[in-house]
């Protein structure tokens, strides 16, 4: 069976450092950070008291109160993106075979900020319970993309995907899958997240995941720093417009890249600790590049997870040099988690629309915050430190790992006809 070529035609972005794709872009190339003091509750007592929020965002500036009011965070977020994209695609919803439109939506944990809220009401009370009737379709992380299909009247397939980080380029790459295989027309694909909670917070403090350099929290996100200490947790959306090639070219659409490729795999390891010799990580690459029908000499540059972890980080750069051999010191590496956070479900949307925007624009953007050389990482990688650069991007992938041993990696190539 002959694969349909894969194409992105629209993109949206509500991230920490941008609230669409120009601010986000435009952050992302100069090095912004979003990390800043918690807003959404007295973090006084936390280990950790700043996060990666969304800045001057009001849902109802998009969605009706009403509505809004029916929707975790993480539900709003998913809205406004694909909102965004979907006019960035230039549809003609009028004219579309809605029955050939899905949306396959990613999200790592889902309205959390709904379950805590509903938990501490309930606990606070008489013992009655009294829950908003809302509670269940406000938490589950599949409201996502029901919300997106039943605003805009999509029939194709609808689901979420959830493996924790790697929930949204899971999503990507269902969707690559099942718009090559012939059963859609356009997906309308990415993920939300919305964990900067109490619960969130508190939750990730306990495992000693966060960074607690609350002094300084716009340097805490430092991936491949020596001082590295944890990764700053954010929010937001990412949204992408996936499209049958010749679909797309029919309608005389602008088209941002080619999606070449995805390539899954798990570690087997631990619940929470990358393999040490990022074993998964080489798997899913190899897995991404054979999918791509590329060779590793092929990539000029990786979006890496790149959390600011200490083991992550290191495990995967290992992987990276395993996979990629003397052609890894030819590739521009860089973690725009430096700048937006860990977006959790959504960091795999987010950072695909950074890959597929330095492709475009010929620019990589830096990892910011590194002032120490980690002993443990070959200083022949070109990391991308402090300062963007330019770079002539024929092909990108993005990485993104979970906790669980989830790996996802996937491919975009300049289009070529």
């Amino acid at each position: 069976m002959q694969l349909k070529r894969v194409v992105v035609t629209g993109l949206g972005a509500l991230t920490p450092i941008g609230n669409n794709i120009e601010e986000y872009w435009k952050a992302l190339v100069n090095g912004v950070s979003g990390a800043a003091p918690v807003t959404y509750y007295d973090a006084a007592k936390f280990k950790t008291r700043f996060a990666c929020e969304l800045k001057n965002f009001n849902a109802t500036d998009f969605i009706e109160r009403k509505e809004a009011r029916k929707m975790d965070r993480f539900a709003q977020y998913a809205m406004v993106a694909s909102d965004e994209a979907i006019v960035d695609s230039g549809l003609d919803l009028e004219k579309i075979n809605k029955l050939r439109v899905g949306v396959i939506w990613g999200a790592g944990i889902g309205g959390l900020e709904t379950f805590q809220n509903e938990v501490l009401n309930f606990a606070s009370g008489d013992g009655s319970p009294r829950f908003n009737p809302f509670f269940i379709p406000k938490m589950i992380a599949d409201i996502a993309p029901g919300l997106i299909s039943i605003k805009h009247g999509f029939m194709g397939p609808n689901y979420a995907t959830v493996s924790a980080c790697a929930s949204s380029s899971n999503a990507l790459i269902d969707s690559l899958n099942y718009l090559r295989l012939g059963y859609s027309d356009v997906i309308v694909t990415g993920g939300s997240e919305a964990a900067v909670t109490i619960a969130g917070m508190g939750g990730f403090n306990a495992m000693h995941a966060l960074s607690t350099r609350n002094e300084s929290p716009e340097t805490a996100s430092r991936p491949f720093d020596a001082e590295r200490d944890g990764f700053v947790l954010g929010e937001g959306a990412g949204a992408l417009i996936l499209e049958e090639y010749e679909h797309a070219k029919a309608r005389g659409a602008k088209i941002y890249a080619e999606v070449i490729g995805g390539g899954l795999s798990s570690d087997a390891y631990h619940m929470t600790a990358p393999h040490p010799e990022g074993m998964g990580v080489i798997a899913v690459m190899k897995n991404c590049l054979e999918n791509s029908g590329i060779n590793p000499e092929d990539v000029d540059h990786i979006n890496t997870h790149g959390t600011s972890t200490p083991l992550g980080d290191v495990a995967e750069l290992k992987a990276i040099s395993a996979v990629f051999g003397d052609h890894a010191k030819n590739i521009n590496i860089n973690s725009t988690k430096s700048m937006t956070g860990h977006l959790l479900g959504a960091a795999g949307a987010i950072e695909s629309i950074a890959a597929i925007l330095a492709m475009k624009h010929g620019i990589v953007p830096p990892t910011i915050n590194h002032q120490n050389r980690d002993e443990n990482i070959n200083p022949e990688l070109n990391l991308t430190l402090n300062v963007a650069q330019k770079r002539d991007i024929k092909v990108a992938m993005s990485n993104t790992f979970g906790f669980g041993g989830h790996n996802a990696c996937v491919a975009f190539k300049k289009l070529e006809d």
